[in-house]
């Protein structure tokens, strides 16, 4: 939808407001104040607090503020939400909340809400919506409606041309300073720094900056103030690349078109920070083998299934080191020290894996890592993990050493340990690029893969070393 190039009338879905957008950042101390002000009430008291919080709050923190709350007590909460505020606050919601109150709301009250939703929220809501529920918000669209969310639907997740707000300014070449001078005044828009420009067939030509049109003749052509640099990104580009591309643009927007240049909508820099804020949650979470859009208060059944297969893979690997340590059952039992030490053998790889690991993911999603440096970068952890290695393989083995009164011990331990940090810190580096290979995310998987290379790699070389020199 290109807005008043043909001056049709602007889609009058508001913008989210400063505050709005501020709200999850300026609100947390109030929000947990609030929390404990609505649990230590009760009823009909609890009912007239929340109703004060109301009046006050801005929608995320109100979205904030039921996130915090216990299933139970947040859907009577909810219930007092304004049902023209109600499509705002699930908009900031994570999406296993803002799920479990759409599946509790009365099929009245559902449809109501969805005659008010957007083709561009229901677009994100749907990533996670049950099927049944997006074909029931779909069908209280109009047509038009539906022809957008049809345009974003062919996107997927990772796609900024999904989330691409259909909202902008856009003129074409032979339109004056004067009509884009009474549009910037007319139409209000979140980021709104740019008039685009298009041909007939609404491919994008460039852009005008905005005070570049304030500055000119009324009656001057929006040609003669094209902007040189101005930019696009392809609709199919990642999230990240498009983030970046409006970070290194340094501008408030930037046209998103499709492959055959037609401007599809616009990504702008608040959606941008947005993104990568939600991107790195996403891999935080992950390293767990949780998502971001997880639920405080999951139901007990649905967080614990959820957990179980982590903790499943957990136990295999974990199954794997135990294996490794019991081929050496011999020299453990005559050297008892031995099972003492093991566990600062497998704790200095682990960690020293997971700084190269951490180095690694974050270069990956900032687009950093590629096949031209990817050796060098090897070259270098390679060489501070040998570094290290040498460092405390000395402190640790005279420390071993001079504890249990066995130079042969500390000789062991330092050679082990010099090996696993050596080991680590390649297993870092090519353990996320092994599994971007094979599409799998390395912030999910290269936590529990590295620790098992380490854990096994360690105790191998410990026990094994000690087996040589203890036992033969």
């Amino acid at each position: 939808m290109s807005l008043p190039k043909d001056e049709h009338p602007i889609d009058n879905r508001q913008q989210p407001s400063e505050a709005e957008y501020e709200a999850p950042e300026l609100a947390m101390v109030e929000v947990s104040q609030s929390v404990e002000q609505l649990t230590n009430a009760e009823g009909e008291q609890q009912a007239e607090l929340f109703n004060d919080m109301l009046e006050e709050a801005e929608p995320g923190t109100v979205a904030l503020l039921l996130e915090s709350l216990p299933l139970d007590e947040r859907y009577e909460r909810w219930s007092q939400v304004d049902a023209n505020e109600r499509i705002g606050v699930l908009d900031l919601m994570r999406a296993d909340p803002r799920n479990g109150i759409l599946k509790e709301m009365p099929e009245v009250e559902l449809d109501s809400l969805f005659s008010q939703i957007s083709p561009e929220d229901l677009i994100e809501w749907s990533d996670t919506l049950p099927e049944a529920m997006t074909d029931r918000a779909l069908s209280q669209m109009g047509e038009r409606q539906r022809e957008h969310y049809d345009r974003y639907d062919q996107y997927s997740e990772n796609e900024i041309g999904r989330y691409a707000e259909h909202q902008f300014l856009a003129l074409n070449l032979t339109s004056t300073v004067s009509q884009a001078q009474r549009f910037f005044r007319r139409i209000k828009l979140d980021c709104n720094d740019h008039v685009f420009l298009l041909d007939d067939d609404d491919k994008y030509i460039g852009s005008v900056r905005r005070h570049d049109v304030f500055r000119a003749a009324p009656e001057s052509t929006l040609a003669s103030l094209l902007w040189e640099d101005s930019r696009s990104i392809l609709a199919d580009s990642s999230l990240i690349e498009a983030a970046e591309a409006i970070e290194h643009s340094n501008e408030l927007e930037i046209a998103v078109v499709d492959v055959s240049g037609i401007m599809i909508g616009r990504m702008t820099l608040r959606t941008a920070t947005a993104l990568v804020r939600e991107h790195y949650e996403s891999q935080l979470m992950a390293t767990a083998g949780m998502d971001e859009d997880d639920d405080l208060f999951a139901p007990i059944t649905v967080g614990a299934r959820r957990r179980a297969v982590w903790l499943g893979i957990n136990l295999l690997t974990a199954f794997l080191a135990s294996a490794t340590i019991g081929l050496f059952e011999n020299v453990l039992e005559k050297v008892v020290a031995l099972a003492v030490l093991m566990p600062i053998v497998a704790s200095m790889g682990g960690i020293a894996g997971s700084q190269s690991l951490t180095l690694m993911i974050r270069g990956m999603a900032m687009g950093q890592i590629s096949s031209g440096n990817v050796v060098s970068l090897l070259k270098n952890e390679l060489g501070i993990g040998i570094l290290n290695g040498v460092l405390w393989a000395i402190v640790i083995g005279l420390i071993a050493g001079w504890w249990f009164g066995d130079p042969i011990i500390g000789t062991v331990i330092g050679a082990a340990i010099l090996i696993n940090m050596t080991v680590a810190a390649i297993a870092g580096v090519m353990v996320p690029m092994i599994l971007q290979k094979m599409n799998q995310d390395a912030a999910l998987s290269g936590s529990v893969i590295l620790t098992t290379v380490t854990d096994v790699v360690g105790f191998f070389c410990f026990l094994g070393l000690a087996s040589v020199l203890y036992l033969y």
